[in-house]
């Protein structure tokens, strides 16, 4: 057959610049999708942080997050007293940082284990943890709050420290054994070839190694006990011993009536116990966790 007779064909390259013209348009029309669903989002984070900032130093605050027209600090003298501010902080980083603690030190001891050795039990026990995971806690207060008034433990810190802590542990336990098993065994066996013990090689290295999940458990159950209203509600009845989430709601009044701008002034200082241990662990951490060197040699 002459070459006349027959239709001529685009080489490889001329399809691939075909097909790259016609995917373009569409990667940027995916990509201008993605950055504007983003922005929606920032800007739906962004607004009650702008409100805060300006109801605090507005002298006529409202619901409104526009600008002041003038500045004052009343607010924050208002709130920046012993019994409005202090203590309830001080109360929160006694059961708040408790938890945080007890989480983080049993959920290693636990996950361990379940990283490490072959259970029987193994994959039930962690289908409950899991399970355990998505149990609203409201579901659980009544039966709750009458175990603690039959043992005698109501308005007791130290009882509403544990209650938080277990209540936050099967996540903790869930998270924490995900990081044990990105620690390779090889590490492990070679220190228990030198003598070590289980429980040596567990403290000296595979701690060191675990610090990145340790933060992120630490700072989860912080996280989520700081802001945690209902149970401290429930199980602390003194004034003097009222974490900052339920001393918040002194703010609002029986018949609507809301102090915008003491609230709003709370609310920061409210936060800021929270942001700085956030940027504390990340500086400390260095955002580096490479186990790739520790298999040389």
């Amino acid at each position: 057959m002459s070459a006349t007779g027959t239709e001529s064909r685009p080489t490889a390259p001329a399809r691939t610049r075909t097909r790259a013209a016609i995917t373009a348009p569409t990667r940027a029309a995916s990509t201008l999708l993605i950055y504007a669903v983003l922005g929606v989002l920032t800007l739906m984070f962004l607004l009650p942080l702008l409100w805060m900032f300006f109801a605090s130093v507005d002298p006529e605050p409202s619901l409104r997050a526009q600008p002041p027209g003038s500045f004052t600090l009343d607010h924050f003298a208002a709130v920046l007293t012993p019994e409005v501010v202090y203590l309830p902080i001080w109360n929160s980083i006694l059961t708040c940082g408790g938890a945080a603690l007890l989480t983080v030190l049993c959920s290693m001891l636990a996950a361990y284990p379940l990283s490490r050795y072959t259970l029987r039990f193994k994959k039930p026990f962690m289908y409950t943890v899991l399970f355990a995971t998505g149990l609203p806690i409201t579901a659980i207060m009544v039966p709750v709050y009458g175990m603690f008034v039959q043992a005698n433990l109501l308005n007791s810190l130290a009882a509403t420290t544990l209650f938080l802590a277990a209540s936050t542990l099967p996540f903790g336990i869930w998270l924490m054994k995900n990081f044990i098993d990105g620690i390779p065994v090889a590490l492990e066996e070679a220190a228990w070839v030198d003598g070590a013990s289980a429980w040596q090689s567990l403290r000296l290295l595979v701690a060191p190694l675990l610090a990145p999940g340790i933060a992120v458990v630490g700072i989860f159950t912080l996280v989520m006990t700081w802001g945690n209203f209902f149970v401290p509600f429930i199980l602390l009845t003194s004034p003097d011993k009222m974490p900052a989430a339920v001393r918040i709601f002194t703010f609002f009044g029986q018949y609507g009536d809301v102090r915008y701008g003491e609230l709003a002034a709370y609310s920061l200082l409210y936060t800021l116990p929270v942001i700085a241990l956030y940027i504390a662990v990340t500086r400390a951490l260095g955002g580096r966790f490479a186990l790739g060197g520790a298999m040389k040699g």
